[in-house]
């Protein structure tokens, strides 16, 4: 388990395979994991979400902006991702990675496009969700969220239960809407859970507490097991469904997800979409390997195992952009 979530994270942090993805991502199945390319094709996902009663939380892919002109253009392209929510009246809010808007250029300049989203946003009433990152960007993500909510009460973020630490930060912020999930970045052993069970442990306290005492809960899995407990707790504990709702990923345990919703249950699916579709995907395996097998044949053939099945599409993307690099010589 340890090799493979190793191995993932390590290819989602490759830029010549992230650089090829871009090019040529909807050949390589792609579609099935991303809700298009542009906002158009991502409106038209949301809205059949929306026909079978589940929401959206949209995110515009990209991260790890180094480039002050490709944050501004990530801001314009989420402030139009707002207006098109607001003009075709979908049930969709916004999830946005603060480094993809320049936190790792200058805090003041990401705190600036930040303002200007959230102040876009919040004149139509539409949520803003800080994802969070990597260790080195969590102090950081938090003291914009600080910041920022001086001013707007339409932000929240996540809490990732594989954090020594996760509680306190829950405990601070239980009076935002929070979504809870497991993790997917590497993190050191002297700062996070290395175990599976101690990472799902943590992860059933934390949404429990923030069940029993927050303002609203994400709770991001697809693990029938964790649903199923939710299920039970909630029951337990007379807490509304109105008080919190299950998460999923765009493509995945459809079935599972149009069953929660036909048990009354509130459900929101994670809609990414654009080219930068690639580190995005690895984390998901990274987090749960299963994942692949959840969408199976749709990307590799159903017979592939998890390794094997992203080793090739590595490979795939690296032959690729050896060849286009071999053309330009």
């Amino acid at each position: 388990m340890g090799l493979t979530r190793d191995f993932f994270i390590m290819l989602s942090q490759n830029k010549a395979l992230n650089n090829t993805a871009k090019r040529w991502g909807l050949k390589l199945g792609a579609q099935s994991v991303v809700a298009g390319t542009n906002i158009e094709e991502m409106i038209e996902s949301v809205k059949k979400l929306n026909a079978q009663g589940i929401a959206a939380t949209v995110d515009n892919l990209g991260e790890f902006v180094f480039d002050r002109e490709e944050a501004i253009k990530a801001k314009k392209q989420i402030l139009a991702v707002i207006q098109a929510i607001h003009d075709h009246n979908v049930d969709a809010h916004i999830s946005l990675k603060p480094t993809q808007l320049g936190l790792d250029i200058s805090y003041d300049f990401c705190l600036e496009n930040l303002r200007e989203i959230i102040a876009k946003a919040n004149e139509y009433n539409i949520f803003i969700n800080f994802d969070t990152e990597d260790y080195s960007h969590l102090q950081p993500t938090f003291d914009l969220i600080d910041e920022l909510s001086k001013e707007f009460s339409n932000i929240g973020t996540v809490i990732q239960a594989y954090f020594y630490h996760a509680m306190s930060n829950l405990e601070k912020y239980k009076d935002f809407r929070l979504r809870i999930v497991k993790g997917a970045y590497k993190e050191p052993e002297h700062l996070a859970f290395q175990d599976k069970k101690d990472i799902d442990e943590n992860f059933i306290k934390l949404i429990e507490y923030h069940l029993l005492n927050g303002k609203f809960t994400s709770i991001a899995t697809h693990d029938h097991n964790v649903i199923n407990h939710v299920k039970q707790f909630v029951k337990q504990h007379d807490i509304p469904r109105d008080k919190f709702e299950f998460q999923m990923l765009y493509g995945f345990r459809k079935d599972l997800q149009l069953q929660l919703v036909k048990e009354g249950y509130n459900f929101c699916t994670y809609v990414p979409f654009g080219h930068d579709w690639f580190g995005y995907f690895m984390r998901r395996l990274a987090e749960r390997p299963q994942n692949l097998a959840l969408i199976g044949k749709q990307v590799f053939n159903k017979k592939t195992n998890t390794a094997i099945g992203a080793g090739a599409l590595a490979l795939l993307l690296l032959r690729a952009n050896k060849k286009r690099r071999h053309k330009r010589k």
